[in-house]
């Protein structure tokens, strides 16, 4: 994928002034809004959250950066009733991603939502109609791809043809070993709306690891470790290689060296095949055996020379030795102004972001694949075109969730 071609959108550009709400505001939302409120067009007006110290504290921040106090909300849906909103932000956890976008489309509001995009594959597809019937601009929170160049550099490694012909592609993250622990169920803290956190996922009872941080690592709100992570490092190689949604896709691993209450893997190694080339992810505490000192990475395999990379740099190596005087093509892919400025110059110029939720849906699909494949222990054929498993009832299943009532999407 090239920086995503421009696509304008009906509808007059809004003001200089940007007025954007927020909708979950935990670690990461904090951090995002935070980073919105530097962009100096950015007015914070409104902020929603289930936890009453996290919306204290988004408060607390906005008051301190511009100045004013943005209205505050427990109902998403309350907020995007506002009709001066341009934009929201979601940075809810992932099993409440799709809910929040799909009705933001429909209230007419642009969105910047978190990765992974959707919690399931039928929630991304849900996203995306959502998203062009609407004519919304959107961007996914996949930072690296804008914030910091080297994937740029990368690209353009691999499309010069230096490598040869690439036949594998290998993505590796290290992950610590450290349990949860286990602790009782209890009764909600009073902050908390729990029942409302829960939505559209199965009643249980209340658990601290299950709200918060830790949500990631219970199948009814995520898929752990690998799809938290799995947009950041993919991206390169579905931009370099212009990858879609792989034929088969292979999983084993387990919860290994813990004794705690966390349901997903922490170490895992996955397969997916493509024609003429295997992409593999390994989670490991490690990462991948070989190339220890660049941490988390993903590794180009070319008929020619060998490239990995991380999010900061890349190396070289042929016949094993690292090529020292290599010649970098030069420079086709523009620089980014940034994740966020790209989104914001979207919604004033009705143009699309290079993150866009297509691109997301297409981004994240390859980690809920693998993660099905895990789940039930098989290798699976994926029919893109329909977005269904060949010939296996059980991974079907998996493909959109059934929502807990009264949630519905759609």
């Amino acid at each position: 994928m090239q920086i995503a071609a421009a696509r304008a959108y009906a509808g007059a550009p809004p003001s200089d002034r940007l007025q954007v709400g927020f909708i979950g505001l935990g670690r990461q939302g904090t951090s995002r809004l935070n980073e919105f409120m530097r962009q100096p067009d950015v007015v914070a007006v409104a902020v929603c959250d289930l936890d009453q110290t996290h919306l204290a504290g988004a408060v607390a921040a906005v008051e301190k950066a511009q100045g004013h106090k943005p209205e505050t909300f427990h109902d998403f849906r309350k907020l995007l009733a506002r009709k001066d909103l341009d934009a929201v932000m979601i940075a809810t956890p992932d099993h409440w991603h799709a809910l929040p976008f799909v009705e933001a489309c429909r209230a007419g509001k642009d969105i910047f939502v978190e990765k992974p995009l959707s919690y399931s594959i039928g929630e991304g597809r849900a996203m995306v109609t959502a998203a062009l019937k609407h004519q919304r601009i959107t961007q996914m929170g996949n930072h690296i791809h804008n914030d910091r160049p080297t994937y740029r550099r990368v690209v353009e490694v691999i499309r010069s043809g230096a490598l040869g012909k690439i036949h594998r592609v290998d993505c590796s993250l290290t992950t610590a070993a450290d349990g949860l622990g286990r602790p009782p169920d209890s009764a909600p803290p009073k902050e908390l709306d729990y029942e409302f956190w829960l939505g559209p996922a199965p009643r249980r009872a209340y658990n601290p690891l299950r709200s918060h941080f830790n949500y990631r690592y219970f199948w009814d709100y995520s898929g752990g470790a690998l799809i938290d992570f799995w947009c950041h490092y993919t991206d390169v190689a579905c931009w370099a290689l212009d990858l879609k949604a792989p034929a088969s896709i292979s999983a084993t691993g387990g919860r290994w060296e813990v004794d705690d209450a966390g349901e997903t893997p922490n170490m895992l190694e996955v397969v997916c095949e493509y024609p003429g080339l295997i992409l593999t992810w390994t989670l490991h505490p490690n990462g991948r055996p070989g190339f220890d000192a660049m941490g988390s990475s993903v590794i180009f395999e070319g008929s020619a020379a060998t490239l990995v990379t991380n999010y900061n740099r890349y190396e070289i190596y042929v016949k094993g030795k690292r090529a020292e005087n290599f010649q970098a093509p030069a420079p086709t892919i523009p620089n980014s102004p940034g994740h966020i400025r790209e989104f914001l110059d979207g919604v004033k110029s009705r143009t699309r972001a290079s993150c866009d939720v297509e691109y997301g849906h297409r981004l994240t699909k390859g980690g809920l694949l693998a993660n099905i494949a895990y789940r039930t222990g098989e290798r699976l054929h994926w029919d893109d075109a329909h977005e269904r498993f060949t010939g296996h009832t059980q991974a079907n299943r998996y493909v959109t969730r059934q929502y807990r009532k009264p949630w519905k999407l759609g």
